[in-house]
């Protein structure tokens, strides 16, 4: 048995303690619907927690719904050990509240991860885990969005809202890509997802595929564990240092846009990375025609910032090779011709988003790549009270200036309906209709 929902006169659907009520009749049946008076918001990421948090301080609840056991999946489930926050920690911060003062300018993974418990429990964010987002659609009649989802034991449930908040974010499913004669390697192939340390391929020739920053920190990880990485670059790169002259290259990039023309800070960054790295193209690594900050802009093709994987390279110990033409059987042959073997091979080929599978909307989202068809900064705001946060290809600064115009947006529309709530009455029905 299950729950459907009508409109009557009597009962307030913006009243806690008759939702609660029925709410809590509801959780023995199979099949339900659940009521929620606020927002509900699909990923329980640093971009749904910043939405949550500022909704909160608002006055207006939330629901989060995430598919995975905890908060932040991503960050504790399928990132390397060494992994640091490649920007410095306040540009990295969320809404309202700051990192401890006594973390490094680049706080860890198990340091951010913290942050981010701290964080919820601050907040008081209690997302349902565990709730996967099957299906989520506009139902006219009603003028709600009705949410599908299954847990673990194959529960269905439907969330009804007014609000739709999606915060599954940049990163929800790996990339893996096909390439000729996967089953024919017979080693280890695996997504950057799949990997925590070098400490397994010691002594191992390993091949990593793709030169973000991901691919180039795994190859540093390996030759830290006494490995023998290579890594395959087809497209241009732009490798930047860290820091330039004591400071973040990416804080110092931000301050100067304030003064000069983005064509002006590229060039500024060019020269200060040539003097500093020297002629990157002598290795394999050729650098875009179009300046760093320009092309992430235009792209989202984010910039290098290199932690000391640069020195490996041009010692020798990690050997740049072009793009593969096809595996075979513990080797891979390149598309310059030439064949090297190896005992296991490195997915660094990024996430995409996951949004055309299970959002039933045409106008918001791209089919095709799953963001917002609108370039930032106007992407966070759909029509029928649909919204995204963590879209913006500008990592946690884009997320959480989305989730204060969100909350704000919501705020306004939240005190409205309060002040002439609409009235809802839930009665149940066989769970076969």
């Amino acid at each position: 048995m299950g729950y459907c929902l009508r409109e009557i006169e009597g009962k307030q659907a913006n009243d806690p303690l008759f939702i609660e009520k029925m709410n809590e009749n509801k959780l023995s049946y199979r099949g339900r619907s659940v009521w929620v008076p606020g927002p509900v918001i699909v990923g329980a990421g640093p971009s749904g927690l910043a939405t949550a948090a500022c909704l909160r301080q608002r006055g207006v609840p939330s629901l989060i719904l995430e598919r995975s056991d905890c908060i932040a999946s991503l960050w504790q489930h399928k990132t390397y050990d060494r992994l640091r926050l490649h920007l410095p920690k306040q540009f990295c911060e969320l809404p309202l509240m700051g990192f401890p003062s006594n973390f490094p300018t680049y706080p860890t993974k198990q340091q951010f991860i913290q942050y981010l418990l701290s964080y919820a429990e601050r907040f008081d964010i209690r997302p349902r885990f565990n709730e996967t987002v099957r299906q989520a659609q506009f139902d006219a009649t009603l003028g709600v969005w009705l949410v599908k989802t299954v847990d673990k034991e194959e529960r269905t449930t439907e969330y009804l809202c007014r609000w739709l908040i999606v915060a599954t974010g940049e990163n929800a499913e790996a990339v893996v890509p096909e390439i000729e004669g996967m089953g024919e390697f017979g080693g280890d192939i695996r997504h950057t997802s799949l990997y925590k340390s070098g400490e397994e391929f010691r002594g191992k020739r390993v091949l990593v595929v793709g030169c973000g920053n991901s691919g180039m920190e795994v190859c540093l990880d390996l030759c830290n564990y006494n490995a023998a990485p290579s890594l395959v670059v087809k497209d241009t790169v732009h490798i930047l240092p860290r820091e330039l002259l004591g400071k973040s290259t990416f804080g110092l990039s931000m301050w100067l846009l304030k003064w000069v023309p983005m064509r002006m800070v590229d060039a500024f960054l060019l020269i200060v990375s040539w003097l500093m790295l020297g002629d990157t193209s002598r290795f394999g690594l050729k650098r875009p025609s179009v300046g760093p900050l320009r092309l992430k802009n235009l792209s989202g093709k984010t910039p290098v910032l290199d932690v000391g994987t640069l020195s490996f390279i041009k010692s020798g110990h990690i050997l740049v090779r072009p793009g593969m033409k096809r595996l075979k059987r513990h080797a891979v042959e390149f598309v310059d011709g030439r064949t090297e073997n190896f005992d296991a091979i490195i997915l660094a080929t990024g996430y995409k988003s996951n949004v055309p599978s299970w959002l039933k909307e045409g106008d918001m989202f791209s089919e095709e790549d799953g963001f917002p068809r609108r370039p930032f900064p106007n992407g966070w705001r759909g029509e029928k009270g649909l919204y995204a946060v963590g879209f913006t290809k500008r990592g946690l600064l884009g997320a959480s200036m989305d989730a204060k115009r969100i909350s704000l947006d919501i705020e306004r529309c939240w005190k409205a309906e309060t002040k002439h709530p609409r009235h809802f009455w839930h009665y149940p029905i066989h769970d076969s209709q």
